[in-house]
């Protein structure tokens, strides 16, 4: 439990709540898996607008569960946000992948969801 991603800042948040922080679980693998595959495709499309926002939105929840790619992830949305035509964002964008994949599964199964 918890390998990669940290419940510290969500029981926190929760004041240790446990039905607060298994909806928090619960919304975290809603969101995130959509919004992974929404920034998967828009980097591969080359959707500089689509990628902004999808890593926009997703940094608050990455942060929250500490999934330790905050600044991968910014990479990431600043490669849209800023039209770096010039960059190849792939590498940064299967560090993210991988690690949001990582932690969806282990939610999933930590959580029974």
């Amino acid at each position: 439990m918890e390998n990669h991603y940290k419940l510290d800042r969500v029981k926190e948040l929760a004041d240790n709540d446990e039905n607060f922080i298994q909806s928090l679980a619960e919304t975290f693998l809603e969101e995130v898996s959509e919004d992974i595959e929404r920034l998967k495709t828009a980097v591969a499309e080359k959707n500089y607008k689509e990628a902004y926002q999808a890593a926009h939105k997703m940094k608050p929840t990455v942060d929250l569960f500490e999934l330790g790619i905050l600044d991968d992830l910014i990479e990431v949305q600043d490669w849209g946000k800023f039209t770096k035509t010039d960059m190849d964002i792939t590498e940064k964008l299967n560090i993210v992948a991988t690690a949001v994949d990582n932690a969806l599964a282990e939610i999933k199964e930590d959580f029974n969801l």
